[in-house]
């Protein structure tokens, strides 16, 4: 056999076990699948706690646990809910699977630059937090007080565990299958709330194309799957649900191949005062003047006509 053969051979080898490692296996967990994982994660240099699920390890390290409760969190895999190392060593596993990766820092939270540790004028920083190691936010971006000295202050913009190697240990629990707690998973990855929720399937009439006539439609009854969410006081004041509602629940609508999303408010027969304030914080959340714009706007109101309508009303009741 000539070299020039036996050269292309080995390229063809080479670039089959590329494809193949590249590849995600056969079987097992793959990208998409919900999961129900334990983990814990420390620097490697100096073994500090960077995050855990264990309330063990919790109430051992003397974190705080008022705030969240410790234990196994539903994630998607693929959806970036953990680091991608990660990710890679729990592909082809089964329920059950344990393991240990230390994630690079530039994976991880990035390299430490120095570029980021900068001087600013004092005056930015709130007088209560001018002191080394206070966490201050400077012109809306996150830091923390090195030195200050007159009136100028050194502040490290870097993340605190930038530069840092994370040795991740985890143990895959369970695949999550269940459409249900797939959803309290995935809002959970948003926002730290025990909310009821469910889905129902409902048969509606819809007009649809007729096919191979133009401009022509008929009705059709399809059925839509909708994700139905329990409201809270503690829901309705969250701020990342406030701004970033209609993106989570695009991502639980695109994720659970779902139709739509209905968030439910109950309003109990207590009365009183309550439901005065529970009525203002309602026009509080939606922003006021602004949304009862887009609200006339979309219910296609005259705005002026209704203005005037109501000006008669009044002079009609004065009379």
């Amino acid at each position: 056999m000539s070299e020039e053969p036996e050269a292309e051979v080995a390229e063809e080898e080479a670039e089959t076990a590329e494809e193949q490692t590249d590849e995600q296996p056969e079987d097992g967990f793959q990208e998409g699948d919900f999961v129900e994982l334990a983990y814990t994660a420390r620097t490697v240099e100096s073994g500090d706690l960077v995050d855990t699920t264990d309330a063990e390890v919790a109430e051992e390290e003397g974190v705080d646990d008022q705030e969240r409760d410790f234990e196994p969190r539903v994630i998607v895999l693929g959806a970036g809910h953990i680091f991608e190392s990660v990710e890679e060593d729990i592909y082809g596993s089964d329920p059950g699977a344990e393991g240990t990766v230390v994630v690079e820092a530039e994976e991880a939270f990035g390299e430490y630059d120095n570029e980021e540790v900068r001087t600013v004028s004092a005056d930015k920083i709130p007088e209560d937090d001018r002191y080394p190691g206070a966490n201050v936010q400077v012109d809306g971006q996150q830091g923390y007080v090195e030195t200050i000295i007159g009136g100028r202050a050194r502040v490290d913009f870097n993340h605190p565990l930038a530069g840092e190697d994370i040795e991740y240990e985890y143990k895959v629990v369970d695949e999550v299958e269940d459409r249900t707690e797939q959803a309290k998973g995935l809002l959970g990855m948003y926002i730290d709330a025990d909310l009821d929720m469910w889905i129902e399937t409902e048969e509606e009439e819809e007009e649809v194309d007729v096919e191979g006539e133009e401009d022509e439609t008929e009705t059709e009854t399809v059925e839509k799957e909708t994700l139905y969410i329990e409201s809270t006081p503690q829901l309705a004041m969250n701020q990342q649900w406030m701004f970033q509602k209609q993106q989570i629940a695009q991502d639980l609508m695109d994720r659970l191949d779902l139709d739509r999303v209905i968030i439910q408010e109950t309003i109990d027969g207590s009365g009183g005062m309550g439901g005065m304030m529970g009525g203002m914080g309602g026009m509080m959340g939606g922003g006021g003047e602004a949304d009862i714009e887009e609200a006339l706007e979309e219910a296609d109101v005259d705005e002026e006509e209704l203005v005037e309508e109501l000006e008669a009303e009044g002079e009609d009741a004065e009379e």
